[in-house]
């Protein structure tokens, strides 16, 4: 089982890498203490008062307790008072709070917090956006600690072949790393070679799945892009847009058009406009829009307007099954 510290604070405006910490730190959580030992506030729910009266709690449970709290950006100096004191008051061995701040320029972590933390032996840690300019010598030296070497213009290229995402950049030099070996030097041609569009066809693999009704391959997929760091947001947008090229296909079909006057409305290579046509004439229009209504769900559960009852992981699956059922 992991060590926990007393108190975490996590905050900056790398806000896609915050939300990752929270979700690897819940599961952790919840592996350790079940799902009733751990409570989450977040957006309204996500006040001092209430976070504090939940760290001040005394139970007769078993274990480790954790109180996570999302939010804490919009917190004042003036409002952690009820904080300091439960933390301080708390014992370290049986009570675990986390907090995390999605910080901008104009709202930030309340520095009282970070001070509140640190006094219990606490961990801060900032993630913050790297600019564009920085990532290169960022990858640079991540790959000195993997034992390999990673020259400007290599670096460059993997930047330009995977974005500007930090986890997905490392899984990528993490992988370069163990097909070249120890000490070797990784340049653009293996840069190139290794990683290129390599993601995005994946994700179209993902999409031609769901339209084929293919669950099997549909779960794989998703599984896989989610390991190595795919946003939700960017797989849906991929998704719904061949999930409307498949229904706008469908129609057509179901018009009388033949495949051939449809193939030609088709903004993609002959072979895969053919794929396309051939998957979708297994499947009527209905099940397709049925499909569209899942991952516009899916969208509207990821960006926080279902509830929150459920976790990214287990929606995004729940929706991928929908689709290609």
């Amino acid at each position: 089982m992991p060590a926990f510290r007393a108190a975490y604070l996590i905050h900056g405006d790398d806000h896609g890498r915050i939300g990752e910490r929270r979700a690897r730190l819940k599961a952790m959580a919840e592996a350790a203490a079940g799902s009733a030992g751990v409570e989450v506030f977040e957006a309204d729910a996500c006040t001092p008062e209430a976070v504090g009266a939940a760290l001040a709690t005394m139970t007769f449970a078993l274990g480790r307790r954790f109180v996570i709290a999302d939010g804490v950006e919009r917190w004042k100096d003036g409002d952690v008072d009820p904080i300091v004191q439960a933390l301080k008051a708390a014992d370290p061995d049986t009570l675990t709070a986390a907090f995390f701040a999605r910080e901008d320029a104009r709202l930030k972590a309340p520095a009282k917090l970070h001070e509140a933390v640190e006094a219990v032996g606490g961990q801060v840690a900032a993630e913050n956006e790297l600019k564009g300019r920085q990532l290169p010598g960022w990858l640079a030296e991540r790959a000195k600690e993997l034992g390999v070497s990673l020259d400007t213009q290599a670096a460059r290229a993997l930047v330009a072949q995977v974005g500007d995402r930090r986890q997905r950049l490392l899984r990528e030099l993490e992988k370069l790393a163990l097909e070249h070996g120890d000490g070797a030097h990784i340049g653009v041609a293996e840069v190139q070679e290794a990683c290129a569009s390599s993601a995005e066809r994946t994700t179209y693999a993902l999409a031609d799945a769901l339209v084929a009704g293919d669950r099997q391959a549909a779960t794989r997929l998703l599984l896989q892009l989610r390991q190595q760091g795919e946003r939700l947001p960017s797989l849906t947008y991929r998704m719904v847009g061949r999930l409307r090229e498949a229904i706008r296909v469908a129609e057509a079909l179901a018009a009388g058009q033949p495949p051939a006057q449809v193939r030609k409305t088709l903004r993609m290579p002959s072979f895969a406009a053919d794929r396309l046509i051939s998957e979708v004439s297994k499947r009527d229009a209905g099940g397709l829009r049925r499909a569209l209504e899942a991952m516009a769900d899916l969208e509207v559960e990821s960006r926080g307007g279902g509830g929150g009852a459920l976790d990214e992981e287990t929606l995004a699956l729940q929706a991928v099954l929908t689709a290609a059922g």
